[in-house]
């Protein structure tokens, strides 16, 4: 077999993030997420919940439905990579989780309101999420070989970026040829493709077999171009050496504490963060009434922020390091939860607006584009931030740790918000507790030390 060059392994790695950032993009932010709070909340207001009640009670149960999925990822990640690292097999594990993105995702497709199941529906999602966020564990953990430690920034930042501009191509096609507005037409002015009936959300329902869809033809390069190094089995010998490994690793943290200090901080930040993607549709949603289509004009802008300003954000992180570049992006994001707290149709910060204001609007709109920016910088970086604190010879476990710590409180945003929501009776007022979690991560990360306490 012909040698595969450092480009094309390179190019194969960033395949991965164009092939799933649909996941994220139109599955979990901007055109499924809504399409089950307005199914579920109609449903609940046939059931004789007032309209308010049920938008908040739709959020509530997408939220305990991540929350079930959170404990799940973080339950078996690191022994997962532990496992991996062991045996040094990583693609057949890709395939895998491969399979259960293109699953979940095209399951999916069975959410119609006239049968429509809230509990099939969240399972379905699940099982793709649980697939994308596995996948990711793994492939990620290429990322210390494929360049010298001082690119590892641009190379990640410019493939976080590629999947961000993966996403926006990815919902432009679903607002062009499926998506249909008020009026039945979609963005372009189209009738949906293959004759869906929007009367049926056929139109928005699409979006799961197109995501899988198009994951499985994008991930073709990824799996031609990029391959393991040396492996071995992985009989119960290697599984049992990969758990007592696994347990010296966790053992181990005191005696490392910048890791330690990193794996909290970014717990807390990314579970803020996923927190905003997760609930920013729905929010649109139920607060602003925007529509399905308005959602995903307004996901193609933030996309868009993200590609641009993740890019720039790899060559920021080659030349100050990750730290700095983690920390300025968690300020913003913060001050982007305070913002998107203080909106309403009628008011901002509790000063009133004359009726039919267009301002509430625009300022989501401004903190959609501050999300995509500070959010894709954000995460290139914090994976890169791994890789100068995870043990060089253990990178799949420690990128195993790193989705333990993201999905070991990743249940606990949504379930801060769901109770939030359910205790406020008010969808704003369930989004302050990423305020204070983005406020722990930047306190922990003054602990981190750039490089890392790993010889």
């Amino acid at each position: 077999m012909a040698e595969i060059s450092a480009r094309k392994r390179i190019w194969g790695w960033w395949f991965f993030d164009w092939a799933s950032q649909p996941y994220n993009t139109l599955m979990l932010t901007f055109i499924f997420g809504p399409w089950f709070a307005k199914v579920a909340s109609a449903q609940l207001v046939a059931s004789g919940l007032t309209e308010t009640a049920a938008r908040a009670e739709a959020q509530a149960m997408w939220g305990y439905g991540l929350t079930v999925t959170g404990l799940t990822i973080a339950i078996l990640a690191p022994i997962l990579g532990a496992i991996a690292d062991s045996s040094g097999h990583r693609r057949p594990w890709i395939w895998l989780f491969s399979a259960m993105y293109v699953t979940g995702a095209f399951g999916t497709w069975w959410s119609a309101p006239e049968e429509f199941s809230a509990i099939r529906v969240l399972v379905l999602f699940g099982i793709g999420f649980i697939g994308m966020e596995f996948a990711t564990i793994f492939t990620n953990s290429y990322l210390p070989t494929l360049g010298p430690k001082r690119e590892l920034g641009r190379i990640s930042g410019s493939g976080w970026a590629f999947g961000y501009l993966g996403g926006v191509v990815a919902l432009a096609i679903m607002l062009a040829f499926f998506q249909a507005g008020a009026d039945g037409r979609t963005m372009a002015g189209l009738s949906p493709a293959f004759g869906l009936d929007p009367a049926t959300g056929a139109d928005t329902r699409a979006v799961g077999p197109f995501t899988a869809i198009w994951y499985a033809v994008f991930m073709i390069p990824f799996f031609l171009w990029v391959r393991d190094g040396e492996t071995r089995g992985i009989g119960g010998a290697h599984v049992g050496q990969a758990l007592r490994d696994l347990w010296g690793t966790i053992a181990e943290l005191p005696r490392h504490p910048s890791l330690a200090a990193y794996l909290g901080s970014s717990m807390f930040y990314r579970d803020a963060l996923n927190g905003m993607y997760t609930f920013g549709g729905i929010y649109a949603a139920g607060v602003l009434n925007w529509s399905i289509m308005q959602i995903g004009i307004f996901g193609i802008i933030a996309a868009i922020s993200g590609a641009l300003f993740t890019w720039i954000g790899g060559y920021a992180d080659r030349a100050f390091g990750p730290k700095p570049v983690i920390a300025v992006n968690c300020f913003i994001l913060m001050a982007t939860a305070v913002l998107i707290v203080g909106l309403s149709p009628q008011s901002v910060f509790g000063i009133p607006l004359a009726e039919g204001s267009a301002l509430p609007d625009i300022l989501f709109y401004v903190a959609g584009i501050l999300i995509g920016a500070a959010g894709g910088t954000l995460q290139s970086a914090s994976r890169n931030m791994l890789t100068r604190q995870g043990n060089p010879e253990r990178m799949t476990e420690a990128f195993g740790l790193y989705a333990l710590s993201g999905k070991a409180t990743t249940f606990v945003a949504p379930a801060l918000i769901a109770v939030a929501t359910d205790m406020t009776g008010n969808q704003r007022w369930g989004v302050t507790p990423l305020i204070g979690l983005f406020a722990l991560g930047l306190v922990l990360l003054l602990w981190v030390r750039p490089e890392g306490d790993h010889k």
